[in-house]
């Protein structure tokens, strides 16, 4: 019973505010109208000189590229990669950590430590995504990247 008068009260000082806010609007547009009528305005004229078109974008020695200029991407990964409760281990040499693992064409290939490379289908893109980390180079080969990380 109470929350009914409280909410009725509520609606009640409401009301009257909106009804205050009503008055005050209506001075102010009254206090605003000119007492003539307005000249028809003109066209504002054009700056005598435009201003000078700039390259707002960045200079090429500072922009990265777009994924579809990229063939693929590498990042180190010197822990065991686990996937379900199974240690990946490389299949050439047993390895199972110490992995570059490489991102191309949508799908993720595991190279080890003595250059044994295997395709991860259980590895996406997705995945990739979520633990790399921002690129800190690019490079022109394969061969590049490889002796930029380490391998």
């Amino acid at each position: 019973m109470f929350h009914r008068i409280r909410r009725r009260r509520a609606e009640a000082e409401m009301a009257g505010i909106l009804r205050k806010h009503a008055e005050f609007e209506a001075r102010v547009i009254a206090n605003q109208m000119p007492s003539h009528p307005a000249q028809p305005a003109t066209a504002p004229e054009p700056p005598a000189e435009s201003a000078p078109v700039v390259d707002d974008f960045l200079p090429p020695e500072l922009r990265v590229p777009s994924h579809d200029q990229v063939e693929g991407r590498m990042m180190p990964w010197p822990w065991p990669v686990i996937l379900g409760d199974e240690v990946v281990a490389c299949t050439a040499c047993e390895r199972y950590r110490d992995w570059l693992i490489i991102a191309t064409r949508g799908q993720v290939w595991l190279r080890c430590r003595a250059g044994h490379q295997q395709l991860e289908p259980r590895l996406d893109t997705a995945w990739f995504n979520r633990h790399s980390g921002p690129s800190d180079a690019t490079h022109a080969t394969f061969e590049d990247c490889l002796r930029h990380l380490g391998h």
